[in-house]
């Protein structure tokens, strides 16, 4: 009597039935399955890399050093709010830091003096001070000093407004030292010199306090407050006492803030967090782009191996292998090998991430590393590869293992499919128009919105040209067959017959080199769009021949009507830099935008800048109530001469200056132009970075303008250049440190897709090669066969990715600067060369050994 076997037993044996045929198809395409594992560890150790990089970021805080004997530190709040409602939505709020710092009125000290548990509540004010002859310091008062934990080692302290306490740094100065603060340099007699156990930022010099405030020109306000507490009183304690103190008071937006613990080094450094926070969302962008690059690299290489074996897998359909053993063995192939790529992907990722960590930090911002984040950022990015691998697989593998056994051994023997089914090219003609659509918002837009229209296009063509890449793997060839039929002789006419009979093949082919040319042409090109344009525009509106720059702090006062009184100057003015912030909205939303402005002295304008001014005019650039805008800029808001303009300043003063004067340099100036004395009030120290100067009848200024400002020490005067007067340098090291990540890592990235999924692609043509050198072709027109096909997958990548970049780069460029995109040259021909060379290697390397093993197996 027979018993039927139960479910159980009959899943059992699918299973094991799955796992064999996994076992050796993972021997039997050792091949295949190494190139989809190198693209996999490489997908998994970027993905690792920039998690690690992010979560370091979120982390950050700045240093604690000059609050380090401080128990708290009482500043105002630096961040303004902007609360609007958009379009069929709940109100909506944006936050913004701000540039300048945000000064504590000074009748607050006495109030967190008052506090419970507080012990001592010390004024703090700093002004930057040049040593001798251009070492940078910063002035403070002394009791300020026991902030820093500064004590004593000789001497005593300054008693007299010519008395000052040096670092020990500055020891070595002997009992006078020259100090300039703000004016010309002047002998200080040195009291007593102090050392603190904790180093970090510049020496310092205390002053009495009262030279102190007389030298930072506000006396009414304070930079911040730091609290001492009473023995036996918690952080916790003490944030709560003194916060109900103080709050309230003049302190920003939100009121005065009370930082304890490692919070305390936001106080010093008023900038980081805004400075982190616009990093954060730019990374955060190249990161999106990082998990579509990955996911598409492992979407082509996978279903490139699986769609090599369909005829293998429509045979063992033929002959009673089940849907799903065939869905369980692919899935099992592509999960194992993705396992294992991920691991070591993961592994590779802290390496790439620290590398990528140690470009981002800087001193006021250092990345923090604890023992925890690489291993959770690996894991992030092992746990993305090994999910995505599998499904991939089994959608590849869907038509194979949906066919009838009657009908699957025709269907190993068919040619492969040349045109993709409804549901991708619907898919792909879908996200073309949308890149299209996108990129058509970029030219109507401005600033961030228009750059983050142009980016989603530049994504959505991209997955377009994936999607759709049999039928312009179609046109390509129609439009390049032909010439390489011509010029080829009987390798042409193979390479170009091969390439139309396979669609499919060469459309996977073109889809990493499109990524890689795509992604590096907009990286690049956007940025030296936009710092050839400004670079034009400021050196159009120099008119100045000579330019006086200081030191880091600046430049002291009265440097700059020391240098107009000099003989032969026709005019000089002093660039005071600062930003302001413009609340408006993008696309309905609340924004906050911080733009770099120039205050200048409206009667020394003309000789030494030329805005190209479109309506109004500069001289009208006086007091505190005037604003210089432009043109673009205008246009954006909707205002013109004589309408005003609301503004927050660099410390978050609101103001509504009226209109004077619309120009059209801005990309080379600035979106704004305010007088010098709007500014200088609300910066942290109103010091110019530079001194424009324009000599008179053609004369050489130099030597007159270098005896003037002889009192004035670490001044220097040269000839004035394009970026002496362009409102921001024309990259970062921040920036660079993005154009490294972004084109290095990322494109390297693509570069070895590129290679992985062409060797994939040579290695499934072992057999074709075979059957060619069988029907008499030779070793040298094989080998010129596949180097024409070399040159047409990278001759129509190239052409197909710089017109996917090209769109939405137009969409940019047009709008920002009225002209085209810029690559320069160079760059352009590294990336093509780098694409060739992966190409070639991709294409040649695997295949190469295929004519001979079969000549030899012939002769045997």
């Amino acid at each position: 009597m027979t018993s039927t076997p139960s479910g159980t037993a009959l899943r059992a044996g699918s299973r094991r039935a799955s796992a064999f045929l996994a076992r050796r198809s993972l021997t039997a395409h050792r091949r295949a399955w190494t190139a989809v594992f190198a693209a996999a560890a490489a997908a998994a150790a970027l993905l690792g890399a920039f998690a690690l990089v992010l979560g370091s970021l979120l982390l950050a805080k700045p240093p604690v050093e000059r609050y380090t004997g401080a128990d708290a530190v009482v500043v105002a709040d630096q961040r303004v709010t902007y609360t609007a409602k958009p379009w069929g939505s709940e109100p909506q709020t944006a936050t913004a830091y701000l540039p300048e710092r945000v000064r504590l009125d000074r009748s607050v000290v006495a109030r967190a003096a008052a506090a419970d548990g507080v012990a001592l509540a010390v004024a703090d004010d700093s002004v930057p001070v040049t040593v001798g002859e251009g070492a940078p310091a910063v002035g403070r008062s002394w009791p300020s000093a026991v902030l820093t934990a500064y004590e004593l080692s000789e001497g005593r302290a300054p008693r007299s407004a010519s008395e000052v306490v040096v670092d020990a740094a500055l020891a070595e100065a002997g009992g006078h030292i020259t100090l300039q603060v703000g004016g010309a340099a002047r002998q200080y007699t040195v009291s007593g010199v102090a050392a603190t156990g904790h180093r970090g930022g510049a020496p310092a010099v205390f002053f009495t306090e009262a030279r102190l405030t007389a030298l930072g020109g506000h006396p009414g306000t304070v930079d911040a407050i730091g609290v001492m507490a009473e023995p036996g009183v918690s952080a916790d304690a003490l944030r709560a006492s003194v916060g109900e103190a103080v709050a309230g008071r003049a302190g920003g937006e939100r009121g005065p803030r009370v930082l304890t613990g490692a919070e305390r080094g936001e106080a010093e450094h008023v900038d980081a967090l805004g400075g982190r926070g616009d990093l954060l969302a730019m990374l955060a962008s190249v990161a999106g782009t990082v998990v579509m690059v990955a996911l598409l690299v492992i979407a082509t290489t996978v279903s490139q191996a699986v769609h090599q074996r369909s005829g293998e897998l429509a045979l063992l359909r033929a002959v009673g292998a089940t849907p799903r053993q065939l869905r369980s063995a692919v899935g099992r192939e592509a999960g194992r090998v993705a396992d294992v790529a991920a691991v070591l992907g993961a592994v590779g990722s802290v390496p790439l991430g620290l590398l990528m960590r140690s470009l981002l930090t800087t001193g006021p911002l250092p990345l923090p590393v604890p023992v925890w984040l690489p291993v959770a950022a690996g894991v992030a990015g092992a746990l993305v590869v090994a999910l995505a691998a599998r499904p991939v697989a089994l959608l590849a593998a869907r038509t194979v293992t949906r066919t009838r056994p009657a009908v699957a051994l025709s269907a190993a023997r068919a040619p492969e499919p040349g045109e993709p089914g409804r549901l991708r090219t619907g898919a792909g003609v879908l996200l073309a128009v949308a890149g299209l659509g996108s990129a058509g918002t970029a030219a109507t837009q401005s600033g961030q919105a228009a750059a983050l229209a142009a980016s989603g296009a530049a994504t959505s063509l991209i997955i377009a040209v994936a999607l759709l890449g049999p039928w312009i793997a179609r046109v390509s060839m129609r439009v390049l067959g032909a010439p390489v039929r011509r010029a080829g002789g009987v390798s042409g006419f193979l390479a170009a017959r091969s390439a139309a009979a396979h669609n499919r093949r060469l459309g996977a082919a073109l889809t990493p080199i499109v990524l890689v040319v795509a992604f590096v042409c907009v990286q690049l090109a956007a940025g030296t769009t936009l710092e050839r344009a400004a670079g034009r525009q400021a050196s159009d509106a120099v008119r100045a021949d000579l330019v006086v720059t200081g030191p880091a702090s600046g430049i002291p006062g009265g440097a700059a009507e020391a240098v107009r009184r000099a003989p032969g100057v026709a005019a000089a003015t002093g660039l005071l830099r600062s930003a302001v912030v413009l609340a408006h909205r993008e696309a309905g939303d609340p924004a906050l935008d911080r733009f770099p402005v120039l205050g200048v002295t409206a009667d020394q304008l003309s000789g030494t800048l030329d805005a190209r001014v479109t309506a109004g005019d500069l001289s009208g650039l006086t007091g505190p109530d005037t604003v210089a805008v432009g043109k673009d800029r205008a246009d954006d808001l909707g205002v013109g001469v004589g309408d005003t303009v609301e503004l927050r300043l660099g410390d978050g003063t609101r103001v509504r200056p009226k209109v004077v004067a619309l120009y059209e340099r801005s990309l080379g100036l600035g979106e704004f132009m305010l007088p010098r004395e709007a500014l200088a009030g609300h910066v942290s120290a109103a010091r110019d970075q530079q001194i424009l100067v324009r000599s008179a009848d053609d004369r050489d200024a130099t030597s007159a303008v270098r005896r003037a400002l002889a009192p004035y020490k670490g001044l220097d005067v040269r000839p004035a250049t394009a970026d002496d007067v362009r409102i921001s340098p024309s990259s970062s090291d921040q920036d660079d440190a993005l154009i490294v990540i972004g084109v290095g890592v990322i494109g390297g990235f693509a570069l070895l897709a590129v290679v992985s999924t062409l060797a994939l692609i040579s290695a499934g043509r072992r057999p074709e090669f075979h059957l060619l050198r069988l029907v008499g072709t030779g070793r040298g027109q094989l080998l010129r066969m596949r180097v024409l096909e070399t040159g047409l997958v990278t001759v129509a990548g190239l052409a197909i990715g710089t017109v996917v970049a090209a769109i939405p780069l137009l969409a940019f460029a047009l709008p920002a600067t009225g002209g085209l995109p810029y690559l320069p040259p160079a760059r352009y021909g590294v990336l093509a060369a780098a694409v060739t060379a992966a190409a070639a290697v991709g294409t040649l390397v695997p295949g190469g050994r295929g004519g001979r093993h079969q000549e030899a197996g012939t002769r045997q």
